[in-house]
């Protein structure tokens, strides 16, 4: 055999070689699934990107179970209400702090009170006026009965109820600046979605 066949050989052979190494190191890493694992994918109705809220709206999602139907309709209500409200409370004393430190106001404990107060009672009316986005009732195999729901709050609508209450008060309207409040509850708005979304 002549040199140049020969050498053509050894270079095919060589690739041979590592083509085979190189397919068995990726074939003894064997893929394990969760299934085999002994994991069931499960589909949780209500929740997702759908039912998360944006800085447009508030929204919670929540499950009851019950061997009646009613009640667990009602413990997913409550739930999802529960959550909401936990939401908004939390953005609105986010709003609520940045609002007076970005401001120079006397008696600053005083005016954070007040807010406070007001902004209670508004967010307890505006939780009258949410709306069930999605509902789905499923039974299990215990005989119960599942509600899997998704509720929703507009947030434009809190912030002008907010803005409405506030504007009223005689002891808050000469220090409260409406374009200020604003700008600062839409920061926390978008700073909410970013946290729903993980980003």
């Amino acid at each position: 055999m002549k040199a140049k066949n020969l050498k053509q050989v050894f270079i095919l052979g060589l690739g041979i070689i590592m083509t085979a190494g190189l397919s068995s190191c990726g074939s003894s890493e064997k893929v394990v699934s969760a299934k085999s694992q002994g994991e069931e994918l499960i589909e949780v109705y209500c929740t997702g990107p759908d039912y998360q809220s944006d800085k447009k709206n508030f929204r919670a999602s929540a499950i009851g179970e019950s061997l009646d139907q009613m009640v667990s309709k009602k413990k997913a209500g409550t739930n999802a209400r529960a959550e909401l409200a936990t939401l908004v409370a939390s953005t609105i004393k986010g709003t609520i702090d940045n609002y007076i430190n970005s401001t120079e106001l006397n008696n600053v404990e005083q005016v954070e009170e007040r807010f406070e107060g007001l902004t209670r009672e508004v967010i307890n009316q505006q939780l009258n006026n949410i709306k069930v986005i999605c509902e789905k009732q499923t039974r299990t195999a215990q005989n119960k009965y599942k509600t899997y729901i998704a509720i929703e709050m507009s947030g434009e609508d809190l912030e002008k109820a907010i803005e409405q209450k506030l504007s009223q008060d005689e002891k808050l309207k000469v220090d409260y600046d409406y374009n200020k409040f604003k700008e600062t509850y839409e920061a926390e708005m978008q700073k909410l979605e970013s946290k729903q979304r993980g980003f």
